[in-house]
């Protein structure tokens, strides 16, 4: 009789802790979908926006920051292009990571259009903005339990250079359309995507970028319609997305030529990017990456791909149908591999170093 009574008990106790188990989890589930978009106490009478004060050598600056959710293990922080592009080519997000329930944030580095702009140009500097992206970390109370790292172009580069110094504070980085060497991108540009083009319009635009003509808008129309449709948004420019239109409308030039050159048609002239290559370097980095290119990039994807094999803890998403934008243009499979990588690594499927 004692037995039977010890294992009734027995029984009643392992459903009973079930039943806690499943009713936890269904809190937490329920809880974090009704919080996902309500603001926090800090930043509710703004929606989300936080205007942070960045230190530089020219004196204090502030940068606009937005936040989007609320998760504690998965934040993103979304380093844009250009240089001096906008937080505005990733307004696609919100039609995906809110039903993921992923936390992400908006970012205008200095010079961009939502953030303050100085006009000294000795601000344009790559090792000046990755002491601006940790400061902006530590205002987010990012960190290595939570901090996924986004950039593409631009900000790809500026999240390597991010990484090399301040890994130990992520959680995970995305370098996104974009290689680890310029001098690579400008020989994959001439040599390659170059003689793809029709012969009589390459031959237009070089007679322009011989001159260092690059203010004509007819130079400007052959890029276009010709480069940009084929390599960095595969839609025709009337079709463009309403954010891509409203982030060039919002570019800052100064940020642009000084750091990208005044060319479109690769980096050139006293481009302070011109030489930058971290080949050498990828090894160092230990924190789960995630690279990811596209077939008609203005980037060479199998470089691209080979970054995923230098980094110790590396992953590689191909967007077959993309470009440089491949948010954009190839937009499911970006978002499915981009996705799927925050979910492993927070879940524990990479190894964290």
């Amino acid at each position: 009789m004692k037995t039977k009574i010890l294992y009734l008990s027995l029984i009643i106790a392992i459903c009973f802790s079930c039943k806690k188990e499943v009713e936890e989890h269904v809190i937490v589930q329920s809880t974090s979908a009704e919080n996902y978009l309500i603001p926090n106490k800090e930043d509710q009478f703004l929606g989300g926006i936080k205007m942070i004060p960045i230190q530089t050598p020219k004196g204090e600056f502030n940068v606009w920051t937005k936040r989007v959710g609320n998760n504690p293990t998965m934040k993103v922080l979304l380093l844009h292009g250009g240089p001096g592009m906008t937080h505005e080519i990733y307004e696609c997000f919100d039609g995906y990571f809110p039903q993921e329930n992923i936390e992400y944030y908006y970012y205008d580095q200095l010079g961009s259009y939502y953030s303050d702009q100085p006009k000294d140009l000795s601000l344009w500097d790559l090792d000046r903005f990755v002491e601006e992206v940790e400061q902006v970390r530590i205002a987010l109370n990012l960190d290595k339990n939570n901090f996924y790292l986004y950039g593409q172009s631009l900000g790809g580069i500026l999240g390597m250079q991010y990484a090399l110094k301040y890994q130990e504070n992520l959680k995970g980085l995305i370098i996104s359309n974009m290689v680890a060497s310029i001098p690579d991108y400008q020989k994959y540009s001439d040599e390659v995507l170059a003689p793809k083009m029709d012969p009589e319009v390459l031959k237009e635009i070089l007679k322009y970028e011989n001159a260092e003509d690059y203010s004509s808008p007819r130079y400007m129309e052959l890029i276009v319609n010709n480069y940009y449709t084929e390599h960095v948004i595969r839609m025709p420019v009337e079709e463009w997305p309403e954010p891509i239109n409203r982030s060039f409308k919002h570019l800052n030039p100064d940020v642009y030529v000084t750091m990208q050159g005044p060319s479109e048609f690769g980096i050139k002239g006293n481009a302070t990017l011109k030489n930058w290559d971290v080949k050498d370097r990828l090894n160092e980095i230990k924190v789960p990456t995630l690279t990811i290119g596209a077939t008609h990039d203005t980037m060479d994807p199998e470089h691209m791909e080979w970054i995923s094999t230098e980094v110790q803890n590396g992953s590689f998403l191909l967007c077959p149908n993309g470009s440089h934008l491949s948010q954009f243009d190839d937009q499911k499979v970006f978002f499915e591999g981009l996705i799927q990588f925050i979910k492993d690594v927070d879940e524990g499927e990479y190894e964290i170093q």
